[in-house]
């Protein structure tokens, strides 16, 4: 297997595996904090605006000229908004309120149980066949930003691990209230992670490494319209519902700086003859 695609999948498994992640969080405490969850979303979201707009879409516009790569970048945008109509956003299901109704020792309040319980459960597992459909295109952008360089894969993966944290606790909170059982709430937050790398193995075969130049880029530039779109539809929301506008906003901001460190830093530690 080609050194590139076994870079790119490393990179994916990071980011795919990091729903596991959000799966330890409900297994070690069944009530995870979603405030500090809100202010992972908006640090992640500021990674991700940064690595859309001033790398990705920046570079596009730069290789290929403004009007091609302004293309390129909406017709990512286009393309994820058309699949994300197709895909059920991930929520967090309440538990409270369920387990006000456990206390109920009729058997009326039992049926009722039971069948919130198969409700949740349900929902959990149309979240994660969700998750694992949006998780598809982001090994696919994990792999072509491997391609143009490790700088721009490194970036991408870690951005997407952390947006996919939130991911894996609205898997694994469903499922787990819904069966009781952390090894299949695990295990389920933990598959639907894994289409990450499905998707970087699937793309291997349908794009060669020799691409030319401009496709690429221009690839590359349609991936920062689907991050964009992907950060202001879902990650943002979520962000201000769970941390609160200003915390939220500042945490985007920081994210930003953060990723601007990053390549600078990336830039000066990686041997000359790495491609960047």
């Amino acid at each position: 297997m080609d050194s590139q695609v076994l870079v790119a999948l490393g990179l994916s498994l990071l980011g795919g595996l990091s729903t596991s992640l959000g799966a330890l969080f409900v297994v070690i405490s069944q009530a995870p904090n979603l405030k500090m969850l809100g202010l992972l979303q908006g640090f992640a979201a500021g990674l991700m605006l940064s690595i859309s707009f001033f790398d990705l879409a920046h570079n596009a516009i730069n290789s290929i000229g403004f009007l091609k790569g302004n293309l390129w970048f909406f017709a990512g945008v286009i393309f994820f908004a058309l699949v994300s109509n197709f895909i059920p956003e991930p929520t967090l299901a309440p538990i409270s309120s369920a387990k006000g109704k456990k206390k109920d020792g009729d058997d009326r309040g039992k049926d009722i149980m039971k069948k919130h319980r198969r409700q949740v459960l349900f929902s959990g597992i149309i979240t994660a066949v969700g998750i694992s459909l949006h998780n598809f295109p982001e090994g696919m952008a994990v792999f072509l930003g491997s391609m143009k360089g490790l700088r721009v894969g490194l970036n991408l993966a870690l951005a997407i691990a952390l947006h996919n944290i939130p991911e894996g606790v609205a898997v694994a909170l469903p499922v787990y209230f819904a069966t009781q059982s952390k090894w299949q709430a695990f295990k389920l937050a933990t598959l639907s992670g894994l289409a990450e790398p499905l998707g970087v193995i699937i793309v291997a075969y349908l794009f060669p490494s020799s691409l030319n130049p401009e496709i690429l880029e221009g690839l590359l530039g349609a991936v920062g319209g689907v991050m964009a779109f992907l950060t202001l539809h879902e990650m943002l929301p979520l962000a201000f519902d769970y941390a609160g506008q200003k915390r939220a906003v500042k945490a985007v901001f920081l994210g930003m700086a953060f990723m601007s460190a990053s390549l600078y830093f990336l830039e000066r530690s990686l041997p000359a003859d790495m491609s960047l």
